[in-house]
């Protein structure tokens, strides 16, 4: 399965996720994951290799991708049970190459209004990708939302903009907490570093809902997977 986590805003979390994404499927699922970074500055590379370097974490298999990279992907992807490619705007090459071979995709975007705007294009390029991709299954997901009760009106209105448009919302939403930058500082997932807090059980009804999902929708990664 060849999951994307992008979008064409910096900043929403996206190497977080692809980062937390792939832990969850090496560690908790006991999966063979490939880390796949488009990203110019090499976030996800870096990560990987503090990880590599802790005897404490899981080893996770990461290569560095740009420009037309569907042919590559689609070849790991039958060396791997997931493919997780975390791509950004600054690569939108890679970004559609993804998109036209992806079975998922998550694209984080925080309840901003700067964030919000890319959604006019974000949906053009979804749409047009799954002319190609019928399979496609994207999901728009709100990070860093604030967990104060009297900002929710936030997130219920950034939630109301993007259901104008064609790609779902994500039932579940991932608050702003700082446990995340200091997991990642020590190569660590926010599964590892604080498997019973709260950002870790946002995470992982994120996951376990979409993924259900999609394996309920599909015979063929049923069969590929069972």
């Amino acid at each position: 399965m060849i999951i994307l986590v992008g979008g064409e805003k910096g900043g929403s979390g996206k190497s977080c996720i692809a980062q937390n994404l792939a832990t969850y499927l090496a560690v908790d699922k006991v999966a063979s994951v490939l880390l796949v970074d488009c990203d110019i500055q090499g976030t996800t590379a870096d990560w990987i290799k503090l990880r590599n370097n802790n005897f404490n974490a899981l080893p996770i298999d990461c290569v560095q991708l740009n420009g037309k990279i569907r042919n590559q992907l689609l070849g790991y992807n039958s060396q791997y049970q997931y493919v997780i490619v975390d791509c950004g705007a600054q690569d939108l090459l890679a970004l559609r190459s993804t998109l036209s071979a992806a079975d998922v995709a998550l694209l984080p975007m925080r309840p901003k209004r700067r964030d919000l705007k890319t959604l006019v294009h974000l949906d053009e390029l979804v749409n047009s990708c799954k002319m190609v991709n019928q399979q496609l299954a994207a999901h728009i997901v709100f990070t860093q939302c604030p967990s104060q009760p009297n900002q929710q009106t936030r997130v219920n209105d950034a939630k109301q903009t993007a259901s104008l448009f064609d790609i779902p919302i994500a039932d579940a939403v991932l608050h702003e907490r700082h446990i995340y930058d200091d997991s990642e500082e020590s190569g660590l997932s926010v599964l590892e570093s604080e498997p019973k807090g709260k950002a870790a059980d946002e995470l992982r009804s994120l996951f376990a809902l979409v993924l259900n999902n999609e394996m309920e929708n599909s015979p063929e990664i049923r069969m590929q997977y069972a």
